[in-house]
This record gives C-alpha cells, sequence and structure tokens, in this order.
C-alpha cells in the first residue's frame, strides 16, 4: 500500500553483528544476499529488506513499530544500542494522534528509529 516502507537497506560495518543485534531485538530472519560483499536478505514480518558491510554509521532513516516502546528502548540499550530519550513532538497530544517516537543507534552506530502507533480510542 501506498506510504508504507516496502524494502529497506542497512549499511553497516560488520554484517554479521548486524545479523545478531536485528535478529534478537526483532526476531528476524537473515539469508545470505546476492552480493559477494558479505550482506543478507532480511525477511520480517512484514517489509522485506537488506545489510551491507564496510559502511559503518551510514543506514536509512526509518522507523520500525513495536507495540511497547519502552521494553524497546530497553532492548535496544541491553544489546549495546543507543537511544535519544528526546525525541521531537513527544508530548501527550502528539502521541495521541501520531504516536511515540525514539530515534536510536544500533551496536554499530547506525541510526535507525522506533515508533509505537497510537491506541485507538
Amino acid at each position: 500500500m501506498a506510504g508504507e516502507i516496502s524494502f529497506f537497506e542497512l549499511g553497516v560495518e560488520d554484517p554479521e553483528r548486524a545479523r545478531a543485534f536485528y535478529g534478537e531485538l526483532f526476531g528476524w530472519t537473515f539469508e545470505p544476499g546476492p552480493s559477494d560483499g558479505g550482506g543478507f536478505a532480511i525477511t520480517t514480518p512484514g517489509t522485506p529488506g537488506g545489510v551491507h558491510g564496510g559502511d559503518r554509521g551510514a543506514g536509512p532513516y526509518v522507523f520500525f513499530w513495536v507495540d511497547d516502546l519502552g521494553a524497546a528502548v530497553v532492548k535496544v540499550r541491553e544489546l549495546g544500542g543507543t537511544v535519544d530519550d528526546a525525541s521531537p513532538g513527544d508530548d501527550e497530544e502528539s502521541a495521541a494522534r501520531f504516536g511515540r517516537f525514539r530515534l536510536c543507534r544500533d551496536d554499530q552506530g547506525s541510526p535507525f528509529g522506533l515508533h509505537e502507533p497510537p491506541t485507538a480510542v
């Protein structure tokens, strides 16, 4: 459907570390990718993706849906990632309308976001 992420690519320094980090965080599965760069194709419950190596700190700016933002933030930190606690628009009115967001970096410094959609009233 228009507006949804249809594919994502993560540029990281070490694809094996990315596989361990994101596999543990989200339960994604990884298969060797089509390139010779040691990358992987990523299977998720919805949107397919990929990861390639030799690209420290690079990556798309995408937000991943989570059901419990607080629990996901804790898990990111447990896995060696970091979380920006002061996300823009983080007030009750914005949260009720758009959901809650956190900008993060994985354990290699690559950026990504977490998004907990608003609950239906």
